[in-house]
């Protein structure tokens, strides 16, 4: 462990210098100590006090350092600490606060606590080393072929498509959702919209045909519509639904309750679109997914991909396999039952995706393309 001292309070300096006996150097400021710290070998075992001064000084120059190594602890030397500056050391690098007159306890205990985190992010680095999925190149070639002749096959029902959907309404002919794929990769998923704008601000209207209305309504948190071509979606929105967002402080509110109308589903839902009725019941929504095919977020079999707040349920070391295989347009669970899935539990799914992943090969991808075909027409619109 390498400690590093910025600052010129030499009682201070000579005060840390014994408690951490070897390995300590000091440098009058942050450009000094960056010319310092490009020496050491192995920068992520480096303790840097950062003794506190002028405040936009030391902001900067822990930016600076921040910046050059991410991997160093840094800790701000300081006896007595503003409340309102506390947030600007923390958003600037600084991870911890100490004393100047710390005792030899409080450098064990973060001498500790870096063993401790290195100790796991080294375990963490190993684990994804052994279970990183890489798509077979079989696989690729075969996603490039598929949905580059089906893009121009498809072409006219991709066109005609969007031409009924920008007649129909107003809006965007694509909407995006940020989804969960293999190895937990997050993207833009494409579908064509199938609802009519504004589509959030008329759910309350239609509570009366939401199937999972509770007899006595609680204040819920609003929820947007993905589709809708209005909908902005802030950097910490966490999707809940193929149709649906809501907001983080929200979904948390939400979350520490047990809501049964947490999930909207409408019996013939009057924000859809004539045009989006169609698509949906025909898949046609799901065309453009085609693309992401192409550009190597998704295969053509796989595990669907999932919101990022139900891939965020499935962290655990039981369910992890699933993402040990492709993002896919169809897949196991989806030619098991397709048009029947209400039969089909959520247990059930997750257990057929770990088994795809498990056991996918390029036999199996055809049967599963087969089954898909003769049951592209799904029995409910949903």
């Amino acid at each position: 462990m390498h400690f590093i001292y910025i600052g010129k309070n030499k009682d201070t300096i000579e005060h840390f210098s014994h408690l951490t006996e070897s390995k300590f150097r000091t440098a009058s400021n942050g450009n000094k100590a960056i010319l310092l710290i490009e020496t050491i070998h192995g920068k992520k075992n480096i303790v840097v006090f950062y003794e506190h001064g002028q405040i936009d000084r030391d902001i900067a120059e822990i930016k600076k350092i921040r910046r050059k190594f991410p991997h160093i602890y840094m800790v701000l030397v300081i006896d007595c600490f503003d409340k309102n500056d506390s947030l600007s050391y923390l958003k600037a690098g600084i991870n911890n606060t100490i004393s100047s007159k710390a005792g030899i306890k409080t450098i064990n205990e973060i001498f500790n606590f870096l063993n401790i985190r290195n100790q796991e992010e080294l375990n963490i680095e190993r684990k994804e080393n052994i279970q990183k999925f890489t798509l077979p190149l079989w696989k690729r070639c075969f996603d490039i072929f598929f949905s580059g002749v089906a893009i121009i096959c498809l072409s006219p029902i991709l066109i005609i498509t969007a031409l009924a959907i920008r007649i129909e309404s107003k809006g965007a002919v694509i909407y995006k959702s940020k989804r969960v794929g293999s190895n937990y990769k997050i993207f833009d998923f494409l579908k064509f919209r199938s609802m009519y704008t504004g589509a959030d601000k008329h759910l309350k209207d239609f509570n009366n045909l939401n199937q999972y209305q509770l007899a006595e309504e609680e204040e819920s948190p609003q929820l947007l519509f993905e589709d809708d071509d209005s909908l902005e979606i802030d950097k910490d929105t966490v999707l809940i639904s193929d149709d649906f967002v809501i907001s983080e402080q929200d979904y948390i509110t939400q979350r520490s309750k047990e809501q049964k109308n947490a999930f909207v589903k409408l019996e013939n839902d009057p924000r859809i679109t004539k045009v989006g009725h169609f698509i949906r019941k025909y898949s046609i929504d799901e065309l453009p997914q085609l693309f992401n095919i192409l550009k190597g977020d998704m295969s053509v079999v796989g595990n669907r991909p999932l919101p990022l707040y139900e891939a965020e349920l499935l962290t655990s070391d039981e369910y992890i396999d699933r993402f040990m295989a492709p993002a896919g347009l169809t897949g196991l669970w989806q030619v098991e039952k397709r048009g029947d899935s209400g039969r089909m539990s959520a247990e059930e799914r997750k257990q057929l995706d770990i088994k795809y992943a498990k056991n996918f090969s390029f036999w199996l991808d055809i049967k599963i393309i087969l089954k898909t075909v003769t049951a592209f027409i799904q029995k409910e619109d949903v």
